[in-house]
């Protein structure tokens, strides 16, 4: 379901004033991004950036360009894992052969040939570019002087370990071109740079590498022919599953501890199992489903194994596999009400209707909630005692009887008081400690009431304002940075992408390739 470029908005909108290409600054790989180029450079899967300090969030995903700063600890981790992976990469015979056949027939009159070969070979993979041949020369310098004292691997080894080091391999630097009408654009490599990193979160493979040599790139129309080809590659769902375990509270679910007496039968392994269900879920709607974000919201099905099945107490299914399964219709109803989700807001052994007020206003609606900046009133903002009331809705009714607090908290707490069918661990329920629980609740802002989870959801999935705050994710993920709404380029961007989200009918994957077919991506902002 492929498209040109998005469709400029209209004169009287926040495009009338936007001026030239949106700000486009200097972004590092994440360690995710990390990871992904050195298995694709020298085959290795160890996950090396594992070992490197967390990340700032910035826009949500660690790869905001504005708060990647490097700090010395980073700095040091740099240097001990491109030692680490450079001299996997040279251990043995056969890893040496993986970078080149010549090295199983190594004389004394061919290692410097051979090494060369190599080294060009990989410094242009990492640097995602040709290679100068000044730089090339630096590399085989650098194998030549530790050639003198250490065996070949061990030597070549040493250039390696510079290549990992690099800014053209630890960053995506973009001078671009001038095309003949003088605008500033990306160049080949730097195009198919893009394209990889947005796709597939790591560097060109062959075909694109080709693509952005003859200059099949340098057109919008290039540009979507490739997007369309990567997003059909099964690689494309790495990126789509990195995205989502950052946009929702799953992906710390495996290391989820809740006290085993009230909650028997949780399990680490249940948290993980939880994790592969939503992103099971997930990749099954986009790439066969609906296709749709709303779909994703209001779906009626879920995928489980034998050990989730017997979990929710659903109907048996048999082995391992994760297996496509109808949800009881009377209580969940598409991603949000999935045990993922319901023990992944939930921070203690008791559920937090703010909590989960919070997410679905903040992080799926864009709602700006801020917390209060006096320290008397921050001392206020915790749980009640979990014992002041047999409910939830009990306990935390003292936030909507409270002046100061009734202000942040009736912007949360409609939302959340909904979800408070589903327990810590996820389960459904009706009663909490034998009373019936009262799932009543709304969508702050607007005139919509409903009297449980489901009526939310679908209400929710109904907003715009919900289909608009998932293209300004995508776009801050795919940009690399935070847009803001302050910014006439930033807005205008949001205002057409949201456009042809909806005229597509919110098809995620149709999204992704509008991405790529915007000026700020098509292009570099003129000096």
């Amino acid at each position: 379901m492929a498209t040109g470029p998005v469709g400029v908005a209209t004169s009287n909108s926040a495009c009338a004033t936007a001026t030239g290409s949106s700000r486009s600054p200097l972004r590092r790989l994440t360690r995710f991004e990390f990871n992904n180029s050195v298995r694709d450079l020298l085959g290795d899967q160890t996950e090396p950036a594992r070992a490197f300090p967390s990340e700032e969030l910035g826009n949500g995903f660690g790869n905001d360009a504005d708060t990647q700063s490097v700090s010395s600890l980073l700095a040091e981790q740099y240097s001990k894992v491109a030692e680490g992976i450079a001299l996997r990469a040279t251990e043995t015979p056969a890893a040496l052969a993986k970078l080149d056949p010549c090295t199983m027939s190594l004389t004394a009159a061919t290692e410097v040939s051979c090494a060369s070969t190599i080294l060009s070979k990989l410094s242009a993979r990492a640097y995602r570019r040709p290679v100068l041949p000044a730089e090339s020369e630096e590399l085989l310098a650098l194998f030549s002087a530790a050639r003198t004292e250490a065996e070949f691997a061990v030597a070549l080894s040493t250039p390696i370990e510079a290549i990992l080091q690099a800014p053209d391999f630890l960053y995506r630097i973009e001078l671009g071109e001038r095309n003949s009408s003088g605008r500033l654009r990306p160049s080949g490599s730097e195009m198919a740079t893009r394209l990889s990193f947005l796709f597939w979160g790591t560097m060109p493979d062959a075909t694109l590498q080709a693509a952005a040599d003859s200059g099949e790139l340098s057109s919008a129309a290039g540009v979507l022919l490739h997007a369309q080809r990567m997003l059909d590659d099964p690689r494309a769902r790495s990126v789509t599953r990195f995205f989502f375990d950052n946009l929702l509270p799953i992906a710390s679910l495996p290391q989820l501890v809740r006290d085993p007496m009230m909650y028997p039968s949780w399990t680490p392994e249940i948290g993980a199992l939880m994790h592969e269900e939503t992103q099971s879920f997930i990749e099954h709607e986009i790439w066969n489903g609906s296709g749709t974000w709303p779909g994703m919201l209001t779906a009626p099905y879920t995928f489980v194994n034998d050990a989730l099945a017997k979990y929710y107490g659903l109907p048996p299914v048999q082995g391992a596999q994760f297996q496509k399964v109808a949800v009881d219709p009377s209580q969940r109803l598409g991603l949000l009400t999935q045990g993922a989700l319901m023990a992944g807001t939930t921070t203690s052994n008791f559920t937090n209707p703010v909590i989960r007020g919070a997410f679905v206003a903040k992080h799926l609606m864009c709602r700006p909630l801020r917390l209060p900046s006096d320290p008397n009133i921050l001392a206020m903002v915790k749980p009640p005692d979990p014992y002041s009331g047999k409910t939830a809705r009990e306990r935390y009714s003292a936030h909507s009887r409270d002046a100061v607090c009734a202000t942040c908290h009736q912007q949360m707490d409609p939302i959340g008081l909904t979800f408070e069918s589903f327990d810590a661990v996820g389960h459904f329920r009706t009663t909490e400690n034998g009373v019936t629980i009262d799932t009543s609740g709304g969508l702050p802002g607007t005139p919509i009431n409903v009297q449980n989870a489901l009526e939310l959801v679908k209400a929710v999935a109904a907003e715009e304002e919900t289909q608009a705050c998932f293209v300004s994710h995508w776009l801050d993920f795919a940009y690399g940075r935070t847009l803001k709404q302050s910014d006439a380029s930033d807005a205008c961007l949001k205002e057409q992408l949201f456009g042809a989200f909806k005229a597509s009918g919110y098809n995620v994957k149709q999204l992704l390739l509008d991405l790529t077919q915007t000026d700020a991506f098509l292009y570099l902002p003129s000096p």
